[in-house]
């Protein structure tokens, strides 16, 4: 690494397709929003080749022209794929969102990688989210490397910002966290600022000249070398503390001069095994150029010191009975398993699918069967279902660029599959298999809406249907109790893309409406009640009279009738009626409109008609006593409480707690996890957290999470309750 020749970068315009796994290295890039993660990959692009110019793809397609504000902020929330070639390798970069609200899309492309490039600012540092991130990939083993970019920033220092990446993500071991080069700067301007130029590499001792615009090679004066001595020394016995040699350590420090090509070797080992994390610069190039600075370092790195896809552990596999099967690692020749990481819609050629080939070689135009997990409780529907796929392709900016073939750990991008959707398995026809699904975040902040016109109604079903097909981080849910069409988001951000794609995509205009929780009432106290329902003019007469009384229940138990009427003064055969026209009105609700629980109706006596009575008529006669029972009795309004669960750093403990506390929240507890991380467990009413995945990142910095799960109804407090109502009349 530094001491290679320049590599024949693939030529511009052409599909990059890969014969065998060792061919390919699958790299996704995290940071957060700002951190340049899309600016390095178009530099990549222009390094190896794949475009003529910064922002351009041969032909007119574009990698990420930012001239067109709708493109650009397409890329910054979706997971997007640029396939180039080096040094005979396929590298598939995987550019994810830095938007906390677009994790499903960070996941998708974590599922689809083999090793991480983590971008961080060197002037904006490490944030809490991406931390986080980090932590994720250690604990899978994914190897990492990370990229300090916008040197040119005044305020950048690379210097101090590598030591802060050895801090933020060295943690267990901050000596596997190191430069592998030094900026070399130019003359100082009048700011006082001197841009980089150049890299000094730490372990050839090359320099790396890209004043020029093109990546040249010298010897560094002898003023530079003290400069690097310490650095060196410092990288050197990183290195060598993970070499699988272990007379190494010893021989250095005995005096020995280890061999470069020794130390180059057991650093990419280190990489690829994601014990060690070199941290490299990289800088776009200027109008003109042909290299970004430290883009031929890093290119170098990705493809000598990146996993293949053999090293990758393939997920677990079943029958889709759940017997397990085991597989080789990327074996071409073996029985076909492929993952949908990705869906989207375009509106020429319909719904297109971002696939990773887990085993087996994906082929045009053959039948593959579609199996699913399911998520009934997100709006997804199972699925297990044969499907002819259309044509392979491979992304380019806006061009889908055809090819042959897909095989065993590459990636491509597969037309016409209908019924498929975002975590879904592809496999043989006759071998059908099931991998196991990532781990999808919970999404937690409502969204109701309602079709803004007749002719939106008519599209809003099949919208809805397209969008969550496309985004499993999305719930769609038809509450029957508040008559809403509410989708589950990620955050705000989230919610206004949905509602955008809505528009753009599907054609469907929706309103925005207040998010309702599903209340219910119960009678404070007992009471009793006298339904009678008299007609006798014109017609078949009705008649029923009936006496109940209620009385409370504890919490959960639901409607209890119970009939206690003696000497048959309501016939056997109208007790159902009485019962049903009692059950119907409390489904109805007594007193704001919300369903009645918790109670138990007797009924005590009644009065029939030998002719006139009917079940018609009992069961207006049970609603009606019910109605008088609860005008003279004092009635609960109830809410829905949920149990929450808080992660979250220990800085922001007392903040949490004391903000769960002004949403009229119990606290029940805390526990220490690792990681510096505080577990919060409380109980809140659901109608003071509609908002709380906004406001928890807000009151975090992004560093915390939280969990919600239904727990019971409750008596609101009298105050909440007749605002509530009140609410609720204003809106009638």
């Amino acid at each position: 690494m530094g001491d290679k020749a320049n590599a024949h970068p693939g030529a511009a315009g052409r599909a990059v397709a890969a014969d065998h796994p060792a061919s390919v290295r699958n790299v996704v890039l995290v940071g957060h929003s700002g951190s340049g993660k899309t600016t390095l990959v178009e530099a990549l692009a222009l390094t190896a080749g794949a475009v003529k110019r910064a922002g351009r793809v041969q032909d007119g397609g574009t990698v990420s022209d930012y001239d067109e504000i709708e493109h650009r902020q397409q890329r910054s929330v979706q997971l997007s794929l640029v396939p180039l070639e080096w040094d005979g390798i396929k590298i598939n970069l995987l550019d994810t969102p830095g938007y906390a609200d677009f994790v499903g899309e960070l996941r998708a492309g974590l599922r689809a990688a083999d090793a991480a490039l983590f971008v961080v600012s060197a002037s904006d540092g490490v944030d809490g989210s991406t931390r986080m991130v980090w932590d994720e990939c250690a604990a899978v083993g994914m190897p990492r490397a990370i990229v300090v970019t916008h040197l040119e920033a005044a305020r950048a220092d690379y210097e101090e910002m590598t030591g802060f990446c050895a801090e933020a993500f060295g943690a267990d071991d901050p000596d596997a966290v190191l430069p592998l080069y030094l900026p070399l700067r130019g003359p100082q301007a009048p700011d006082g600022h001197a841009p980089v130029t150049g890299l000094i590499g730490l372990l050839s001792k090359q320099l790396f000249d890209y004043s020029t615009g093109e990546r040249k090679e010298s010897e560094p004066s002898g003023d530079q070398l003290p400069l690097i001595e310490e650095a060196r020394n410092r990288l050197i016995e990183g290195i060598i503390a993970e070499s699988e040699d272990e007379t190494l350590m010893d021989r250095y420090l005995g005096g020995e001069t280890i061999d470069i090509k020794t130390l180059v070797d057991d650093l990419e080992r280190a990489v690829a095994r994601g014990t060690f994390f070199p941290v490299l610069a990289a800088a776009p190039a200027a109008e003109g150029a042909r290299q970004g600075l430290g883009t031929v370092e890093l290119l170098e790195l990705i493809t000598g010191g990146f996993p293949t896809p053999f090293e990758h552990p393939t997920p677990r596999v079943t029958t889709l009975d759940g017997e397990e099967r085991r597989l080789k690692p990327c074996d071409t020749d073996g029985p076909l398993v492929a993952e949908v990481v990705k869906t989207s819609s375009d509106p020429y050629v319909g719904r297109i699918s971002l696939v990773r080939v887990f085993s087996g070689t994906l082929r045009p135009d053959e039948t593959v069967h579609v199996s699913g997990h399911g998520l009934a409780d997100r709006g997804h529907e199972d699925h297990d279902v044969d499907e002819r796929i259309g044509a392979l392709s491979t992304p380019f900016g806006k061009q889908q660029r055809p090819v042959t073939h897909c095989v065993a750990g590459d990636l491509a991008c597969v037309a016409k599959l209908s019924r498929a959707e975002t975590g879904d398995t592809l496999s043989a026809k006759d071998d059908p298999l099931l991998m196991e699904p990532w781990e999808m975040p919970d999404p937690l902040l409502p969204l109701a809406i309602q079709a803004h016109s007749k002719a939106d109604e008519d599209k809003l079903s099949q919208g809805l249907a397209r969008l969550v097909a496309e985004d499993p981080t999305m719930r769609l849910e038809q509450n029957q109790d508040t008559h809403q069409v509410v989708l589950w988001c990620l955050g705000e951000a989230h919610a206004d893309v949905a509602l955008e794609r809505l528009r753009s995509r599907y054609g469907v205009q929706v309103d925005v409406v207040p998010h309702k929780v599903s209340l219910r009432e119960t009678f404070a106290a007992r009471s009793g009640g006298r339904g009678r329902h008299v007609k006798q003019s014109g017609g078949h007469g009705q008649y029923a009279i009936c006496e109940i009384e209620v009385e409370p229940l504890p919490g959960g138990s639901g409607i209890e009738f119970v009939d206690k009427v003696v000497g048959g003064a309501v016939p056997r055969q109208f007790i159902p009626s009485v019962e049903k026209g009692v059950r119907a009105q409390a489904a109805k609700g007594i007193a704001a409109g919300h369903p009645l629980i918790d109670v138990r109706v007797t009924l005590l006596d009644g009065k029939a008609h030998s002719v006139d009575s009917s079940d018609a008529a009992f069961q207006t006669a049970g609603a009606l006593a019910l109605r008088e029972a609860a005008s003279d009795a004092r009635i609960h309004l109830l809410e829905p409480v949920a149990e929450v669960s808080v992660l979250v750093g220990d800085e922001y403990v007392g903040a949490v707690m004391s903000d769960l506390s002004g949403r009229r929240g119990r606290v029940l507890g805390t526990e220490q996890t690792p990681g510096g991380r505080t577990l919060v467990r409380a109980e809140v009413p659901e109608i003071e957290i509609g908002r709380y995945a906004v406001d928890l990142r807000s009151l975090s910095h992004g560093t915390a999470r939280f969990s919600r799960r239904y727990a019971r109804h409750e008596p609101m407090p009298a105050q909440v309750a007749e605002k509530v109502r009140q609410q609720t009349a204003d809106s009638a």
